[in-house]
């Protein structure tokens, strides 16, 4: 129990601190804010090592091609995976929920980063342009594209169906897709306190090409996701 509490008191006067540092970076251009959030993502694993004695494994860097166009499909069980990624992928943005645009300092952050936001309980006028931006982003620049299927943070052992929104980015745009499965909720779980002495796995699975069939696409990221899952939890 204290020890959950020194590792969230720590972390998020870690966080605080680095979001009122990079201000200055709001203004200067969009590469310097995404430094940022690979800082956090490094402070992240930093906290969980030397406070929860959590290991951090990367699985599967070799299947990641530099030289084609993709877009990242990756599990969700924690805030881990959303700093952490930013580590890995270079220029990486993500489609996420509309509350967190929101949120004052780091909703600016997501902004100018060029996230992407999505309003899930309702159609709106932002929802019917959200093909369009994902292919402005795409087609104009060099950003990883980081998706969260699951739409929320879901326990270790949940096996919910993926939201199909990913695989008509697949369809529409014939770009490939990039599957993750991340292991976080073993650690530090949606409700609850935080588990140490334990080993976050973040596993890149083989990258799909372009060119299957949309629904035999969905079925095939959500199976390979899962079956990972299975195997590291």
């Amino acid at each position: 129990m204290i020890r959950n509490i020194i590792f969230l008191l720590v972390f998020y006067f870690g966080l605080i601190f680095i979001l009122v540092l990079f201000i200055p970076c709001l203004i200067l251009p969009q590469y310097i804010v995404t430094q940022g959030g690979k800082f956090l993502g490094y402070w992240t694993r930093f906290c969980l090592k030397h406070i929860m004695s959590t290991k951090v494994e990367v699985k599967g860097k070799e299947n990641i091609i530099n030289n084609q166009k993709y877009f990242v499909v990756c599990s969700h069980q924690s805030i881990f995976e959303t700093f952490f990624l930013q580590t890995i992928f270079e220029n990486s943005v993500f489609i996420l929920k509309k509350e967190l645009i929101k949120i004052p300092l780091f909703g600016w952050y997501l902004k100018k980063m060029g996230c992407i936001s999505i309003d899930r309980n309702k159609i709106s006028k932002e929802n019917l342009n959200f093909s369009d931006e994902v292919s402005k982003l795409i087609k104009n620049t060099n950003k990883t594209l980081i998706i969260f299927p699951q739409g929320t943070r879901k326990s270790l052992n949940d096996r919910s169906a993926f939201k199909k929104g990913f695989a008509r980015i697949y369809n529409d745009l014939k770009i490939a897709c990039l599957p993750i499965a991340v292991n976080s909720g073993k650690v530090w779980p949606k409700n609850g306190k935080l588990i140490p002495n334990q080993q976050i796995t973040v596993s890149i699975l083989n990258i799909l090409p372009p060119g299957m069939e949309q629904n035999k696409l969905a079925t095939e990221v959500e199976q390979v996701i899962y079956k990972e899952l299975n195997n590291i939890s």
